[in-house]
C-alpha cells in the first residue's frame, strides 16, 4: 500500500515522525509531503497568490512552503503523479481536533483534500495532557493504537466523500478505555476571547485566546470520548448541506415568484 503522510504542524514536528512510524507498519511505500513551517489553524486554505516552493529532503520526504491542502495537491498532482497514493494520513497533530476545532484545523484539511481527490483519508490528533501541560504529550498513545485502528477502518471501508477524524486521549497507551464512534461536539462560545497586549514601543497588539473546557461534555460526542479516555472516531462528510433546512426552505419557496 502506498501512503501519503502530511500534517499542519510542519516538517519538523514530532507528531509527523510518529505518523511516519505508524504509516511504515501499514504500507510498503510512505511519502511525506508536509509544510515547511507550522500551518496550524489555516483550515482548508489554498495558496493562490503565492508560488509553492518545494524542498526535497530525501527520496520520499518533501517540504512545501504552503498549507496542508497545498501539500496534498502537490503530492498527488506532481510528486506522486502516475502512482497515486492508496491512503492519506494527516497528523499526528499536537493537540486535539474536535468540536469547533474541526473547521479551523489544517490537519483535518489535509485529510479533506485527500478525500476530495478520491483517496481514503484519515486525520489523527493526540490530545494534550488533561492537566493542561502542553509540553507533555503521550505520543505512545497514538503510536500504539493507530495501526490497528487504521487497519480496522480500511477493512470496513471508508465511503467516498467521507473522511475520518481520529483523536487519541491525553493518557498513556495502556490507560485507553476503548474506542468510541462519535459525533462532532460543540464548545461554549464564551471560551474564545481577545487578549490585548502592548509591545516594547507601547503599541497595542492582540492574541486570540482560548479557555479550557470546564463543563462535562454531552454523551456521544468527541469531547465526551476524550474526557473518558477513549479514542474518538468521527466520520465527517464533505457535503455540508443541512438537508432538513433545505427541505423546509424548498417548501417555503415552492410556487413563489422572485421579487
Amino acid at each position: 500500500m502506498r501512503i501519503l503522510v502530511t500534517n499542519d504542524d510542519g516538517i519538523h514536528a514530532p507528531g509527523l515522525g510518529v505518523l511516519e512510524r505508524i504509516a511504515a507498519t501499514l504500507g510498503n511505500e510512505v511519502v511525506v509531503v508536509a509544510p515547511e513551517y507550522d500551518q496550524s489553524g489555516v483550515a482548508h486554505s489554498l495558496s493562490l497568490n503565492d508560488p509553492l516552493r518545494l524542498r526535497k529532503i530525501s527520496e520520499r520526504r518533501f517540504a512545501v512552503k504552503g498549507t496542508p491542502t497545498d501539500c496534498v495537491i502537490m503530492a498527488v498532482r506532481s510528486i506522486m503523479e502516475g502512482c497515486k497514493p492508496d491512503l492519506v494520513l494527516s497528523g499526528v497533530n499536537r493537540g486535539q481536533n474536535v468540536a469547533d476545532d474541526i473547521t479551523y484545523s489544517g490537519t483535518i484539511a489535509g485529510a479533506m483534500e485527500g478525500t476530495i481527490l478520491g483517496i481514503p483519508s484519515i486525520a489523527l490528533s493526540q490530545c494534550y495532557d488533561p492537566e493542561g501541560d502542553h509540553e507533555r504529550l503521550h505520543w505512545d498513545c497514538a503510536q500504539v493504537h493507530a495501526p490497528g485502528l487504521i487497519r480496522t477502518l480500511l477493512a470496513e471501508g471508508i465511503d467516498r466523500n467521507v473522511l475520518i477524524n481520529v483523536n487519541f486521549p491525553g493518557c498513556p497507551a495502556d490507560e485507553v478505555a476503548g474506542v468510541s464512534v462519535t459525533v462532532q461536539g460543540r464548545r461554549d462560545l464564551q471560551m474564545v476571547r481577545i487578549e490585548p497586549r502592548t509591545d516594547g514601543r507601547g503599541n497595542p497588539y492582540y492574541w486570540i485566546a482560548l479557555d479550557r473546557d470546564v463543563a462535562e461534555p454531552p454523551p456521544g460526542t468527541d469531547l465526551d470520548a476524550l474526557f473518558n479516555k477513549r479514542i474518538s472516531v468521527t466520520p465527517l462528510k464533505l457535503d455540508l448541506t443541512d438537508e432538513v433546512s433545505a427541505a423546509r426552505y424548498a417548501q417555503t419557496f415552492a410556487g413563489r415568484n422572485v421579487e
